[in-house]
C-alpha cells in the first residue's frame, strides 16, 4: 500500500464497461514510498478531493478493495487519510 496527495483527476468518456460510472484521480506518490513511479491513476470509490492524502492500493489488491475483483483496475484509493502527522 502507498501513501499519496491527490492532485488531479482524469475524465474518461470512453473506457472498458466494467469502469462506467467510476471516478479516477492523480495521485503523487510520497516520494520515500516511490519504487518506480511519481504519479499515479487510481479509481477512486470513496469520494477523495484534490490536496486530500490517500492510501492506494495496488495490484489485485485495489480490485478487491474497490469490489471490481473482474475489472481492469491496477490502483484505487481505499482510504483518506485523517492524521498523517510526519507523511513529508
Amino acid at each position: 500500500m502507498l501513501i499519496g496527495k491527490v492532485v488531479g483527476s482524469v475524465v474518461s468518456t470512453r473506457k472498458c464497461e466494467n469502469l462506467i460510472g467510476n471516478k479516477f484521480m492523480i495521485v503523487d506518490v510520497l516520494e520515500h514510498m516511490q519504487s518506480g513511479a511519481k504519479q499515479l491513476i487510481a479509481i477512486d470509490k470513496i469520494g477523495a478531493g484534490i490536496g486530500e492524502y490517500v492510501l492506494v492500493a495496488q495490484g489485485s489488491a485495489a480490485r478487491v478493495g474497490s469490489g471490481m475483483p473482474d475489472s481492469p483496475v491496477d490502483a484505487a484509493i481505499v482510504g483518506i487519510i485523517d492524521d498523517g502527522t510526519g507523511l513529508e
